[in-house]
């Protein structure tokens, strides 16, 4: 898809524009990258790959939840979200993956595995990183994962595929189709109207609808049975998480990612829809930080 500026997109990334708002940047080979490692500085280090259109705010619940239990956690825009640059490039997860993988490296955090967690396209994403750099990760967290739906030959995705049709749909009603995809993410509306508000308010900058609707182009959301399968075949001891209400990723799926992931633990959130971390990070942390401890231990006898 050829880049763009959307109606509403009346903001621009920036040095200047980014010393007054939240988080920590870093130049990487393909951008500025947004980012935030805080928490316990003996603790270990629960790298988070989050969804289509979440900024790294999304886990500020989780992180709460993390540090106040010994965990250290680096939270990042994915490109194209939050304060991260809107690249003028092929959103896919070779790009996501890069990211990650140089924004670790650049932290001085590869000297220790990982604890890695993925949500959503993040889970995909995530995936795609533990296989390239295996003895990086320690643990994998895979959360109300993207993948496993069967493509459809009139689903969107498909029809972005073609440049002039995306371009047309995207800039007449690419801000729309968002916010509806947003009220479907999280059961309790309180908290929907947040995650509305919390997106919307980063999609004002130069690039973002562009850099969304292009991933969807790029990054495939469904048919990865394969990558599910790979990722299983790693023998990274794994947790598969999903809430009993998700309507975005069904947890119909869920048997089936146990058998492609054959995941070490796996949990089923009750009354949570599609963003466990955002809607019930208490209970995420329940069982992750066990999870990640026990792996710990065993590194460290």
């Amino acid at each position: 898809m050829k880049y763009f500026v959307a109606p509403g997109e009346d903001r621009k990334l920036t040095a200047d524009s980014r010393k007054a708002l939240r988080g920590s940047f870093i130049e990487l080979s393909d951008g500025v990258t947004h980012y935030e490692l805080t928490g316990p500085e003996d603790g270990d280090v629960v790298l988070m790959a989050g969804g289509l259109t979440i900024p790294l705010f999304y886990w500020d619940g989780l992180v709460s939840e993390l540090h106040a239990r010994g965990l250290r956690t680096l939270t990042c825009s994915a490109y194209g979200r939050g304060y991260s640059d809107r690249v003028q490039a092929r959103y896919d997860e070779t790009l996501f993956t890069r990211q990650l993988a140089e924004l670790t490296d650049r932290l001085g955090l590869t000297a220790r595995p990982l604890h890695l967690v993925g949500t959503s396209m993040g889970a995909l994403v995530a995936m795609t990183y533990a296989a390239q750099y295996r003895s990086s990760v320690s643990t994998l967290t895979i959360v109300g994962p993207a993948g496993l739906a069967k493509p459809r030959s009139a689903s969107p995705d498909r029809l972005l595929r073609n440049d002039v049709l995306a371009g047309v749909v995207v800039r007449r009603r690419g801000l729309r189709l968002l916010q509806e995809h947003l009220g479907h993410n999280v059961r309790d509306p309180g908290l929907g109207a947040e995650l509305t508000d919390m997106v919307l308010g980063t999609l004002r900058f130069e690039g973002s609808l562009y850099a969304v609707f292009d991933t969807l182009q790029h990054l495939p959301l469904t048919g990865r049975d394969d990558l599910f399968r790979r990722t299983g075949a790693l023998g990274i001891p794994t947790l598969l998480l999903w809430g009993d209400e998700d309507t975005v990723t069904p947890s119909a799926h869920f048997d089936t990612a146990r058998a492609l992931l054959k995941p070490q633990h796996h949990h089923v959130i009750t009354r949570c829809g599609h963003m466990a971390p955002f809607e019930r990070p208490r209970d995420v942390a329940d069982q992750l930080v066990p999870f990640v401890s026990a792996r710990t231990e065993r590194l460290d006898p």
